[in-house]
């Protein structure tokens, strides 16, 4: 492969590494690449997962829930991967939302999310607390976004298709942790993808340079005091990285570099021409060497940079500490619906305007009966319903209004209320676990059917199979939560010794 890479690469390499760093960064190139799976432990303790685990895994040592499998296995071709129980992620890539140290209750932005593996790794850290809004805005790279959310049972997520800068006024200054995980010129994939190296000859660093000193300004806007910024790319070009950092610390003083210990250190040295021609204060160029690098060469996984900010207390575009935008801090507005009626919290919601351009109550009476008849708990409590429609969210509580904004999910989707009746969404289906469940089957991984569901095929099911609770509803008829080893995985319909089965097309094993 090493033959293949783009010529003027291999000279910049040589000249940024020297010749003796640039040999072995070279045979990184004709090395076996590592595989990864990170574990879902907002769906299952990691030790239980390792109990259980189908593969051969070894620990990832930047991130606790990472493992490396071997090249042979299939992770994507097990029952586990369709109950959302891992997302299968290359080892490098975990590191950018590891560092981002998120605890369970923030408020946290991912702003190039798709296809969502680090959203996904966040929202595992918050533990269905706190608020996710992850926004990407390319429309046709959402739906995996949206996807991997509701595989992975996201409960407190708002999926955005937006430019960032029309996002400044509703989120100045709310955001406690952003990642930025930039577009870039994706030089540490060329031995991942190989036809990156095609890209890259068709674009230029400095597009993506522009592109991510825009994302860094305009998340800097997003980020109360106090709060952190991750940016990382993919790529190995000091213009996309050191350069980026040193220029938004020149522009930006209130934040400051935290400097990352655990992998190789950033190269103030590269800030030089030919590839880094701006003027940087003696601050800046010795901040950056508190960022990181992952080479291919270094340990096992692809190309990586990585810097940590962190925003003081500095009174910052004309804002005191304690006013967000011109409101008080923790002012919490009506969530605005697709039509621009605000929808009310509790058991009540507004139904966006219809065809004939009037507003009309959505009775919530269809999902209240769904809940008596199917679920222990509810498990949108602490949520706020609103309505798209006749489509049913359960939205985070605190949010600002998104009026104006291109919404896609405004929080966890439950279902349809449709001419009297509730279709309770796959992705409710994902969200809940067994036990929040009043009709369950649950079958065996090792159990024929289990594959037979997902393929989207009508079991034979005995009523004794049916977990219930007998005190509540007598009747196993009606829907089901299915599970496999006890994890969700969708919908069923229980009659008469059949299954009828509700698995979307779109998810079926192929």
């Amino acid at each position: 492969m090493t033959k293949q890479l783009p010529p003027l690469f291999r000279d910049k390499m040589m000249d940024l590494l020297g010749e003796e760093e640039f040999e072995l960064f070279l045979s990184s190139y004709d090395q076996a690449r590592s595989y990864g799976l990170r574990v879902n432990t907002g769906k299952i303790a990691k030790a239980d997962f390792l109990e259980k685990s189908p593969f051969a895994l070894e620990p990832v040592p930047w991130t606790s829930e990472g493992f490396y499998y071997e090249e042979g296995e299939r992770p994507g071709k097990h029952p586990y991967y369709h109950a959302g129980l891992y997302y299968i992620q290359e080892p490098s890539a975990m590191a950018p939302a590891e560092l981002l140290q998120v605890q369970p209750g923030e408020k946290v932005l991912d702003l190039c999310a798709a296809p969502g593996g680090k959203s996904t790794q966040i929202a595992a850290k918050l533990q269905g607390e706190g608020v996710l809004v992850v926004n990407d805005n390319h429309s046709d790279r959402v739906k995996a976004l949206v996807k991997n959310l509701e595989l992975f049972g996201v409960r407190n997520a708002v999926v955005l298709n937006e430019r960032p800068e029309r996002m400044l006024n509703v989120f100045q200054g709310y955001f406690d942790k952003i990642l930025i995980d930039a577009p870039c010129s994706g030089e540490g994939m060329f031995r991942k993808e190989e036809d990156m190296m095609q890209q890259w000859e068709r674009h230029t660093v400095q597009e993506f340079a522009e592109m991510q000193r825009e994302l860094l300004g305009q998340a800097a806007q997003m980020l109360a005091p106090g709060g952190t910024i991750v940016y990382s790319t993919c790529t190995f070009s000091p213009e996309e990285n050191e350069a980026q950092i040193a220029e938004f610390l020149d522009k930006h003083p209130v934040f400051e570099v935290v400097p990352v210990t655990r992998f190789e250190a950033g190269h103030p040295d590269w800030l030089r021409e030919p590839w880094c021609e701006g003027d940087y204060s003696p601050r800046a160029r010795e901040a950056v060497a508190g960022t990181a690098r992952l080479w291919p060469h270094r340990l096992r996984g692809e190309g990586h940079y990585v810097a940590v900010l962190r925003k003081g207390y500095g009174v910052v575009a004309g804002m005191d500490e304690g006013t967000v935008a011109g409101t008080e801090k923790g002012t919490v507005a009506d969530f605005v619906s697709a039509s621009g009626a605000g929808a009310r919290s509790g058991r009540e919601a507004l139904r966006g305007k219809g065809r004939a351009g009037s507003d009309s109550r959505v009775s919530l009476e269809p999902l209240q009966a769904f809940e008596n008849e199917l679920l222990r708990s509810e498990p949108f409590a602490e949520l706020r319903l609103v309505c798209y429609g006749e489509h049913a969210y359960a939205s985070p509580a605190n949010l600002p209004e998104l009026h104006g904004l291109k919404v896609v999910r405004p929080g966890w989707y439950i279902g349809a209320l449709h001419r009297g009746r509730f279709e309770p969404s796959h992705a409710l289906a994902m969200g809940l676990r067994m036990r929040e469940a009043k009709r369950a089957l649950s079958l065996a991984s090792s159990d024929e059917r289990a594959l037979r569901y997902l393929k989207g095929e009508t079991l034979e099911v005995a009523e004794s199979e049916i977990i219930r609770d007998p005190e509540v509803t007598k009747a196993a008829k009606g829907y089901c939560l299915v599970c496999i080893d006890e994890h969700p995985v969708g919908w069923g319909k229980w009659l008469d010794g059949m299954l009828k089965n509700e698995y979307p097309p779109g998810w079926r094993w192929t």
